[in-house]
């Protein structure tokens, strides 16, 4: 099994950018976490950063080969990307939405998501967690 987790703009800055909301982990710690998990259940993970939605793009469409999920952390490309979520509904991949935050308790510009329709499901709020809920999501979900 291959996960490919994508990281959209300022993910790069965690651990310093609003620690308040975003928490005080950083996106490599995330990694690290991530791959820890990964190795215990013979996971073979992608881990992405890009501050740019092209690029993003672009690895939705690159993996779409071999990856068999998505972890999608879109940041404020999920809120505005018509493109993104029309490239993760045409690549076919199964897709978990995670966010840091409760998108829910902050301002209303975030309580809509562009990519969550088309996405098997959401996790929010819990911090880094959400990403290991992700793959723990991913998992329980290639087992059906």
């Amino acid at each position: 099994m291959k996960i490919a987790v994508l990281n959209g703009p300022n993910l790069n800055l965690l651990g310093t950018r609003e620690p308040g909301i975003y928490g005080s982990v950083t996106l490599t710690e995330i990694e690290s976490m991530l791959r820890s998990q990964c190795e215990k259940f013979g996971v073979e993970l992608i881990f992405r950063q890009t501050n740019s939605e092209g690029e993003l793009i672009d690895w939705v469409q690159e993996f779409r080969k071999d990856a068999d999920f998505y972890i999608v952390n879109a940041g404020a490309y999920t809120h505005t990307s018509i493109a993104l979520r029309d490239a993760l509904s045409g690549a076919g991949v199964p897709t978990i939405e995670v966010h840091l935050s409760n998108v829910y308790s902050r301002e209303s510009f975030r309580h809509h998501s562009m990519i969550s329709a088309v996405c098997a499901g959401v996790i929010a709020g819990f911090g880094a967690h959400s990403y290991l809920l992700g793959l723990s999501a991913a998992l329980m979900l290639k087992k059906k």
